[in-house]
């Protein structure tokens, strides 16, 4: 999951001001982690303790009020009762990275990534968009075979994967839909040769940079195996403590599953 946060904070500084080219500083000095890498910790953090999803995004939540939350999910995370909201934004699919590492089973990686999004992202796209995501980590790591991943995940989900970056780049404007983010974060990885090389087709699509990159180094790292160590040390340096000790207890304890 290290490769999801590192996406989101390589990712983080173009969100409002996107590029259209691959030829960019890995780590602008002004990147961080954004609300992206909170909730991809709280999932994992969830996993480790066995606490329900909602109760770990809402406790680790909070403690990052500024993360960038968008607006309707800023009230689910501070309601007393929590409900749904059907959503189809793309929030769904950018926490979601940890189940497709931890889990056994494609069943089990489908049902835990529901489990995820239903909590606040109840819409069919935005539960799609999480159990696509989860699913190509999970054969990311599992597969290990480029084509069996773009062939399953266009049959299960019906998402157009037959496009490559420079096709998707020109036209492509920002959208924080899971139908207009996942299918794109996919193809950033599936036309890659490395770690480094997928995050940066994803944001040089020009969109929600954090997002895509996140969930497209997530798929990477699983694919291509751990980040660099440079990459591992930045975001050890940029995460919070606490945000870190999930994170690295969390890579541990599922590194060779």
């Amino acid at each position: 999951m290290i490769g999801a946060i590192a996406g989101d904070i390589i990712g983080s500084v173009y969100e409002h001001r996107p590029i259209k080219t691959k030829g960019f500083p890995l780590f602008d000095p002004r990147c961080r982690f954004t609300d992206d890498s909170v909730l991809t910790v709280a999932v994992a953090d969830s996993i480790l303790t066995g606490r329900p999803y909602l109760e770990s995004m809402q406790e680790i939540g909070r403690r990052y009020p500024a993360a960038g939350y968008g607006g309707a999910f800023i009230q689910w995370l501070h309601s007393r009762d929590p409900r749904p909201y059907n959503s189809w934004g793309n929030g769904s699919a950018m926490r979601v990275s940890p189940v497709g590492f931890a889990f056994a089973t494609e069943d089990e990686v489908l049902r835990q990534a529901q489990k995820t999004a239903e909590i606040s992202h109840n819409h069919p796209e935005g539960i799609k968009g999480a159990q696509a995501t989860a699913l190509a980590v999970f054969l990311a790591r599992t597969v290990h075979d480029k084509e069996k991943i773009r062939r399953q995940i266009r049959r299960r989900f019906g998402y157009d994967l037959d496009r490559g970056v420079d096709d998707i780049r020109p036209g492509y404007t920002f959208d924080v839909s899971c139908q207009k983010t996942v299918p794109e974060a996919i193809i950033s990885f599936l036309d890659s040769q490395s770690y480094e090389d997928a995050v940066r087709n994803a944001v040089s699509l020009g969109g929600d940079s954090d997002t895509l990159a996140c969930i497209t180094g997530a798929i990477a790292e699983a694919f291509y195996g751990a980040v660099p160590p440079r990459i591992r040390e930045k975001v050890k340096a940029l995460l919070t403590p606490d945000l870190w000790a999930i994170t690295e207890n969390f890579c541990r304890k599922y590194r060779e599953q």
